[in-house]
């Protein structure tokens, strides 16, 4: 006996044959249409279990059809596929109420356990907001199979509190995502309260966050309660140190805050997204960062891709950010097709960032409206940030200790945009490169600490001083 009736809607026959047989050897019967009329005959008529159907057909929209479905018969999931990859497709989807939302071209072992899941697990009937409340022009920009996966996660979010976790090499859009999943969530009309927990001194973040009891008797509130009614994220949060850990953790699980030298908890309804580029499992491993506040702050993680691996979307970027700078006064510019074979090739370690500000430098600076190949290599090979030398762009390395240094504090200070960073910069830098240095060398050893700082260079207690000041947990493994 059939497990069930798949109703396939596509104008591609290629693709009804393909779907027909997968879904017909897991034990499916399966009808097929090639346009909407027939997918609403059928639907209309009570036929099918599930619906697998493309966006756009000869006769039609699936977007159209699918309030009908809705209201004619609200448990039916329908399973949407398009070659129209972009953000606003998977959230359409999502806001329309299909069950699910998978881009062309799909896998088929995963369309196949989707549709299963759908028949198994009908979606509830519920109503959500229309795409239309929102801007077409979306900061999320890209077609490319990582990027999918992305907005996929992102639209399931847009109807959910959930807390998020973000991770990403620098330069990926984390603070970005983290502003789309407020902006196109229940709580978008709240406030968005970005804390950069890397760029606050260790011994200002717990004011900073929880606020605290003046003198005379006011209390001067943290960002924590700026964030009431709305979402907080916290940028770099392997920054937090132990003992704001727990103060959090408490906030998270008891939805209250008190400031410094008060008594008297706030009651607070916040959402709190996180963002790291560090593997906060390593540092769990070594006692720096609480188990139980990870497994708070990551109940839905995120990984954003390298730019490096989704060069497909470099040419709609390029033209993305192009718009975004005529729309701000430079002039329409277009790039010759080896202009964008350069921008291809090349591995942007500074991720999305620093293609951003390399196209718009090149909007501003150059008055050609036609960008050639040669605009593109001189400003890769010269440009501001990502200066000559740096970077060995043929390798893709760095070309030394001190250039690879050079990047980073450059990065650092040009983050901060036209602001100089909180004071302390030469202290902070010396603890964050410190202690890599010592626990890839106590890696190294196996834990050897004699060996360890014969390597360093250091006093044995110096070394052991470094230690502890760190709160590094020596691990040995078996050789």
């Amino acid at each position: 006996m059939a497990k069930g009736t798949i109703i396939v809607a596509d104008d591609d026959a290629a693709i009804r044959l393909v779907l027909n047989q997968a879904l017909t050897r897991v034990g499916f019967e399966v009808r097929v249409a090639s346009n909407v009329s027939k997918l609403w005959e059928w639907v209309e008529a009570g036929e099918g279990d599930c619906v697998v159907s493309d966006v756009i057909m000869p006769d039609g929209d699936a977007f159209d059809i699918l309030p009908r479905i809705q209201r004619h018969r609200p448990d039916l999931p329908v399973v949407l596929i398009s070659a129209q990859n972009t953000f606003m497709t998977a959230l359409n989807a999502q806001e329309a109420g299909a069950y699910d939302y998978l881009p062309k071209p799909f896998d088929l072992e995963k369309l196949v356990d989707t549709v299963n899941r759908a028949v198994l697990e009908p979606k509830d009937n519920r109503t959500t907001q229309t795409a239309d409340e929102y801007s077409a022009n979306m900061p999320l920009v890209g077609r490319s199979h990582a990027m999918q996966e992305v907005y996929r996660s992102i639209a399931r979010l847009t109807a959910s509190d959930m807390a998020v976790m973000i991770s990403g090499l620098s330069g990926t859009g984390k603070k970005l995502t983290a502003r789309v999943l407020h902006d196109f969530g229940g709580r978008k009309h709240g406030p968005f309260i970005a804390v950069n927990l890397s760029s606050i001194p260790e011994e200002s973040v717990e004011a900073h966050l929880f606020g605290q009891k003046k003198e005379d008797g006011a209390i001067e509130h943290g960002t924590i309660r700026k964030a009431d009614g709305g979402t907080l994220y916290l940028e770099e949060v392997s920054g937090l140190p132990l003992n704001v850990q727990s103060r959090l953790l408490r906030v998270l699980q008891t939805g209250e805050a008190t400031p410094i030298g008060s008594t008297n908890p706030i009651k607070l309804d916040i959402r709190v997204i996180s963002s790291t580029t560090q593997d906060l499992d390593h540092l769990i491993n070594q006692g720096l960062f609480r188990e139980d506040l990870y497994y708070r702050i990551n109940v839905v993680p995120i990984r954003l891709p390298a730019l490096k691996d989704r060069r497909e979307d470099i040419a709609d970027l390029a033209r993305h950010f192009l718009k975004m700078s005529e729309m701000e006064g430079a002039k329409a510019k277009f790039l010759e097709p080896d202009a964008l074979s350069v921008l291809r090739e090349y591995l942007w370690p500074g991720n999305v960032r620093e293609f951003e500000n390399l196209i718009r430098r090149i909007a501003v600076l150059y008055p050609q409206e036609t960008i050639t190949p040669a605009i593109v290599e001189a400003e890769i090979r010269n440009g501001g940030f990502f200066r000559k030398g740096v970077m060995d762009a043929s390798s893709g390395g760095f070309s030394g200790l001190q250039s690879a240094t050079e990047y980073f504090v450059s990065r650092y200070f040009e983050e901060h945009g036209t602001s100089l960073p909180p004071d302390g910069v030469y202290d902070r830098f010396l603890k964050d490169f410190e202690y890599p240095l010592i626990t890839t060398t106590l890696a190294a050893t196996n834990g050897n600490q004699i060996k360890a700082a014969k390597v360093l260079g250091l006093n044995r207690n110096t070394l052991r001083k470094k230690i502890k000041e760190h709160g590094i947990r020596i691990v040995k493994t078996a050789r």
